[in-house]
């Protein structure tokens, strides 16, 4: 995700008026319980992620990982780690490119490459690496359609404090304090971009939001707690 101007406040909004609009993707869990999900775009990164897993795993915690198939290349050891791990693994695209900018062609090659350079540095079936964030949040119903007819699931958001343009570790913190709620999906970087505060912004925010008596689990759970049987 790119941003000139703070688009904070925006994202709340985005969210109530697409989650109804796009059914078929995934936004939140369900409301009802206290499970939420921590999810991270644009790794892994060199410096950042191996850092987030250690810190990830001091708090016991499981999260979920949309990676881009050029950064599993260039640290295919560290995408192997996540998975090791029993973190989540989806798919954010190749190169970052945003998904309306692509043929569907180019799309397709975007996403099966990735599948593919998890699917070599993780050791598991192609097949199993599904779910896909489109890079920058943008999409339209025709890649949506796209997604389903290649049998991936959408995999969108609820909580985005706008960490990239890192406006402070105490902004974002505050900012998903003010908006998480029961099923909640936050997105945190952990890539180029926002990276450099990841580590301290989950050190801080997992105990906080444990002490609210929220629960962390993967996009995974959350598909199969939403009951999307046709997806």
């Amino acid at each position: 995700m790119t941003s000139s101007l703070s688009l904070a406040s925006f994202y709340p909004v985005a969210h109530t008026v697409l989650k109804p609009l796009f059914p078929q993707c995934l936004w939140t869990g369900h409301e009802q319980s206290p499970a939420i999900a921590l999810t991270f775009d644009d790794g892994p990164h060199p410096l950042h992620t191996p850092k987030l897993l250690d810190t990830l795993n001091k708090h016991n915690i499981l999260a979920s990982f949309f990676l881009l198939g050029r950064c599993v290349q260039r640290s295919p050891h560290i995408a192997q780690a996540i998975h090791q791990q029993g973190h989540w693994i989806g798919l954010h695209g190749f190169d970052h490119i945003s998904f309306p900018k692509l043929s569907p062609d180019q799309l397709h090659q975007e996403l099966h490459s990735t599948q593919i350079s998890i699917s070599q540095a993780c050791q598991i079936p192609p097949e199993a690496i599904i779910d896909v964030r489109p890079p920058n949040g943008l999409f339209t119903p025709k890649s949506l359609s796209l997604l389903h007819h290649w049998s991936y699931r959408s995999v969108m958001w609820s909580v985005v404090p706008e960490d990239w343009v890192r406006p402070g570790v105490t902004v974002v913190i505050d900012r998903i304090l003010q908006q998480v709620k029961n099923g909640s999906i936050i997105v945190l970087h952990d890539g180029a971009c926002g990276g450099e505060d990841v580590v301290q912004i989950v050190d801080e925010l997992i105990p906080r939001l444990q002490d609210q008596g929220f629960q962390f689990v993967t996009i995974n759970q959350l598909w199969q707690q939403s009951n999307f049987s046709t997806i």
